[in-house]
């Protein structure tokens, strides 16, 4: 392993390469990165980063929108199959039937979409600032939110907006119920609880916070991935249980030594995040692969909507 890390370092010296990966890629993938963070902030800092190659260690939407950012740099994914099973659940047709129903109205995609559905998007949104997205809406105007419909159903209840919510799920979070929250909390009295917004048990999620002890205690937090390094790191708990996709254990562990970090269901992990590997992405350097374009016409109307998520929260 230790020959293939130097090969990944020199391949990408020589590329004069910057790798960005998700806080829910292989620990071996973090600790290669030059960024390791959420979607909100991998594209900031695809856009930050002096580099004229980028190799996006997530799913494809993420290598999509870096690249719809970034029109002047060369945008790689080491494995093009990397997909997302909430993504996939709609279309930028059904957003078009929805907008002929709603003249008048607003879509608000968060960004675990295809660049096609941002196209006839007119916000993007990631969990980490979708409320702030909602909040600066203007008010009596129909607002559709897409495809989350645990992370919509959150924003209704935050907001007080009447929100149209498509009815999608990742298949990772929607297996995050109040059954698994609940078990958890018996067995783990003592711990602080970081739920990611889009999970299955939110709603229990926020009865728990919201509930009087909860409250004291500051026990229940729903925050997105890098809302949690945040919280992780100010939060007087020592013991913290995490309700989202495994692979953030690994940096909340690593920048917080002295804390116990907890996964709410240990088989809660992404397969297509997982699909990116030291070997492809040592390939994707070597050979400069895989390229993510995105067509002009596709791109400049998704990156109003890509613009408009950056200037907000």
């Amino acid at each position: 392993m230790h020959a293939l890390i130097d090969e990944i370092h020199s391949l990408k010296a020589r590329r004069r390469a910057a790798i960005l990966a998700h806080n829910y890629q292989r620990p071996e993938i973090q600790d290669l990165a030059d960024v390791v963070a959420d979607s909100l902030q991998m594209a900031r800092q695809a856009s930050a980063i002096d580099a004229p190659v980028l190799v996006i260690c997530g799913v494809h939407f993420m290598a999509e929108t870096a690249a719809i950012a970034n029109p002047g740099k060369q945008i790689l994914i080491p494995e093009p199959r990397a997909g997302c099973s909430l993504a996939e659940t709609i279309q930028a047709a059904d957003v078009r039937r929805w907008r002929a129903a709603h003249p008048d109205g607003l879509v608000v995609s968060y960004v675990n979409t295809s660049a096609a559905v941002k196209a006839e998007s007119d916000y993007c949104c990631t969990s980490g600032n979708a409320v702030a997205v909602v909040n600066a809406l203007p008010p009596n105007v129909p607002v559709l939110f897409l495809p989350d419909f645990f992370l919509g159903q959150y924003l209704k209840r935050v907001t007080g907006r009447d929100l149209d919510v498509w009815l999608g799920e990742c298949h990772v979070h929607a297996g995050l119920t109040r059954e698994v929250l609940d078990a958890k909390r018996a067995e783990v009295p003592d711990a602080e609880f970081l739920v990611h917004p889009e999970c299955g048990c939110v709603t229990s999620a926020m009865y728990y916070a919201e509930a009087e002890g909860d409250i004291e205690a500051g026990r229940t937090r729903i925050v997105s991935t890098e809302q949690m390094m945040t919280r992780a790191r100010s939060s007087p708990a020592r013991r913290f249980v995490v309700a989202t996709e495994t692979g953030v254990l690994h940096r909340l562990r690593r920048e917080n030594p002295e804390k116990e970090f907890l996964a709410a269901a240990e088989g809660a992990e992404c397969r297509y995040m997982k699909m990116i590997t030291l070997e492809n992405l040592r390939d994707s350097l070597r050979d400069l692969k895989h390229e993510v374009t995105v067509p002009v016409e596709t791109a400049a109307r998704a990156r109003r909507a890509i613009d408009r998520m950056l200037a907000i929260g």
